[in-house]
């Protein structure tokens, strides 16, 4: 497995999203069993890194990655547990309920990443960070982040965290480049901050993925891997698309390739 490692924390070049586990907005009871097999299934083939959020169908898919890991019983300390809290839930008491929320939902001890999911209009980001740090202090969170925060917020959660800024998760793939357009990726890529890719796959890669006889999601991953302080987490209900998402990491592209697929868009 690859890794990319910062400020002394090494983590796995590819995770699994659990986006639309166990329902959307809302839960879906009805898929509860597919949503089950996929992240027992992500576990056996040897996901580590797993990202969920409070957000996810009303926290049930932090309920279901709870479950799924209890009944395959990896050691705990393998695993790389990230989760969110919500934008509507920012303030300082708020951070430490929603916190304490995800812990009993996830049925474990501490959170390996802990992320604000979305910045809010108003939101006072010096009083969320007070609560964030304080749950660093106390051993209940290991590291911060933050997701869809654009370069100036990024700077100013940096200045409001007490420990490094693990990760700024954003939409990045092939056709979407918006965080390399607001200088986030550059100055991730500078500053030891890792940009964590969701969405990463999409379907116009045929001709490459042909010749490496594999799939162009596979192609896709293994573009957003080959970059240094990148690391992304692909989702899917499918068995087989599970293994061969985690199986695109060790795809190694030529220079033309990297440079032909960078060139798409």
């Amino acid at each position: 497995m690859k890794y990319e490692t910062v400020h002394g924390v090494s983590i796995p070049k590819l995770g699994f999203g659990t986006w639309k586990l166990g329902g959307d907005s809302y839960p879906d009871p009805n898929l509860d069993s597919v949503s089950l097999t996929a992240v027992r299934t992500a576990l056996e083939v040897g996901y580590t890194h797993i990202d969920t959020a409070e957000g996810y169908a009303a926290g049930h898919a932090e309920e279901l990655v709870g479950r799924a890991v209890r009944e395959t019983n990896p050691k705990r300390e393998n695993l790389f547990i990230t989760t969110k809290v919500s934008p509507e839930h920012l303030q300082y008491e708020q951070v430490l309920k929603s916190c304490e929320n995800s812990l009993r939902r996830l049925n474990m001890d501490y959170i390996d990443l802990y992320l604000i999911h979305w910045p809010r209009v108003g939101m006072k980001l010096e009083e969320t960070f007070r609560a964030l740090n304080r749950l660093v202090q106390n051993g209940t969170v290991r590291h911060l982040g933050v997701s869809n925060f654009n370069l100036k917020l990024l700077k100013q959660a940096q200045s409001f965290s007490e420990t490094p800024i693990l990760t700024d998760q954003v939409p990045y793939n092939l056709p979407d480049r918006s965080y390399v357009k607001n200088g986030v990726l550059e100055y991730c890529q500078q500053n030891d901050i890792l940009l964590t890719a969701y969405s990463p796959v999409n379907k116009t890669l045929r001709a490459i993925a042909d010749a490496h006889s594999v799939t162009p999601y596979q192609i896709a991953l293994a573009w957003l891997v080959a970059q240094p302080r990148v690391i992304t987490i692909p989702m899917s209900l499918n068995v087989q698309h599970i293994k061969e998402n985690f199986e695109a990491e060790n795809i190694e592209l030529t220079e033309e390739e990297f440079k032909r697929l960078s060139e798409l868009w």
